[in-house]
């Protein structure tokens, strides 16, 4: 299984990272939307995205427009917003665009773990 962390600071794509690792997923990182979706070309079974909303070049709520905008990924990958945006307004904007799960950083992994758990995602003990 594959998850994509998308996040332009490199400490979050490391800590979320090591957390999808200890939970049995194979790691891709990007640091904006434009990488993202190039990384989803190269990796069509993702399962999870774990994606910022605040990047440079093209920001996560662009990349989950144009992601659910393409016939081969309409539902899928799973879309969980890691984000300081905390404000109801961008949230419902988010899930409207179709990310499924919110998280609002900080972050530990029990927050992960219960997130990909609501969405029916595979979660090894580690």
């Amino acid at each position: 299984m594959k998850a994509l962390v998308v996040d332009d600071a490199k400490v979050v794509r490391v800590t979320l990272g090591r957390i999808m690792k200890q939970i049995g997923y194979e790691v891709l990182e990007a640091a904006d939307g434009a990488q993202a979706l190039e990384q989803m070309e190269a990796n069509p079974d993702t399962a999870v995205v774990m994606l910022d909303w605040n990047m440079p070049v093209m920001n996560g709520y662009d990349f989950l427009v144009e992601l659910r905008g393409r016939p081969e990924h309409g539902s899928d990958p799973k879309v969980i917003m890691v984000t300081t945006e905390t404000g109801m307004g961008q949230m419902l904007k988010a899930l409207a665009a179709g990310a499924d799960e919110y998280i609002m950083k900080p972050f530990d992994k029990d927050m992960v773990v219960s997130k990909m758990e609501i969405l029916g995602l595979e979660v090894a003990e580690g």
